[in-house]
Order: C-alpha cells, then structure tokens, then sequence
C-alpha cells in the first residue's frame, strides 16, 4: 500500500468519524434541551407551589393578626373591669365601715 493509499485510507476513517461524533452530539444537544425543558417545567410547577405558600402564609398572617388584635381587646376589657371592681370593691369595704360604726353608735 503506497502513503497515498494509506493517507487517504485514514483520512476515510476520519471523515467516517467525524460523521459519527456528529451524530453523537445531535443526540446530547437534543437529549440536553429536553433535559433542560424538563427542568424549566418542574421549575414553574415549583414556583406555583410557592406562590400558593406565600398566598396561604399571608391569609394566615392575616386571620393570626386578626386573633391578636381581638385578644388585645378583650384583655384591655378584662383590665378595665378589674379596675372598676377593684375601685367598687373599695368602695363597699368604706360602706362596711361606715355602717358598722353606725351600728355600735345606734340605740
């Protein structure tokens, strides 16, 4: 076999190879971008959870704000109404006294 013969009988194979790789690498970049598509799908359905989440969390905030401005409110009443039975309380306890040096000083 002369070089001529052998030179192109190499480069054949290269070519032929080349071919193949080619082919090879049409297949990843196709495989890659239906990888890459999955991926942007469950990316979106991941951010709809989230948004839903964030959605739910504000409601909740929302109905727990809610609850402590109610229990606010009812604290400050329970408080007043202490303190008007703590001054009523005092009041009686004066009126006790009062009636009872009327008895020992009555007939």
């Amino acid at each position: 076999m002369s070089n001529k013969d052998l030179t192109t009988e190499i480069l054949i194979q290269i070519r032929d190879e080349m071919k193949g790789m080619r082919e090879e690498l049409k297949g990843t970049r196709e495989e890659l971008s239906s990888r890459i598509d999955q991926t942007n799908a469950r990316l979106d359905q991941t951010n709809d959870r989230l948004g839903r989440s964030e959605t739910r969390q504000t409601a909740s905030e929302m109905r727990l704000a809610t609850e402590i401005v109610n229990v606010v409110q009812a604290v400050n009443q329970l408080k007043d109404l202490l303190v008007a039975d703590r001054d009523l309380r005092h009041k009686v306890e004066e009126h006790d006294r009062r009636i009872a040096v009327l008895e020992q000083h009555a007939p």
